[in-house]
């Protein structure tokens, strides 16, 4: 699986980060991961961090914030991802699919007005 962080992305200079390039297996790891230590644990994910995940120009980290912000850059190419529980919650449901099956589908993790984007991609399609 790859992560990595897609600078203007269409004429409105939106960004995405992109998890990408993955099989079922690892989207199960992902969404497993979410769920456990970000909604049972309450604690931050570094998903630069876990073992399936290879960075390829970011660091990015989720965390649960009092309202759903999104994805925020901050100097260093540190990303964070601030959204509620139910945001999470919402999440781990769009998530499932890939769960379950193969796929070359995607998927935005969130719909928030932000100039910066969450995108699920199981295949590795060019979006830059």
């Amino acid at each position: 699986m790859k992560l990595e962080f897609l600078y203007q992305i269409n004429e409105f200079d939106e960004h995405a980060v992109r998890l990408s390039d993955f099989n079922s297996a690892q989207a199960r790891a992902f969404r497993d991961a979410v769920q456990q230590v970000v909604l049972t644990e309450k604690k931050a994910l570094d998903v630069h961090t876990l073992d399936f995940v290879e960075s390829v120009n970011c660091l990015f980290t989720l965390r649960i914030a009092a309202e759903d912000l999104g994805i925020e850059e901050v100097v260093g190419k540190h990303l964070y991802c601030d959204l509620t529980t139910a945001g999470y919650k919402n999440m781990v449901r769009l998530l499932e699919p890939f769960c379950n099956k193969e796929s070359k589908g995607y998927e935005w993790l969130y719909d928030i007005d932000t100039p910066i984007g969450f995108l699920f991609s199981a295949g590795d399609q060019s979006l830059k």
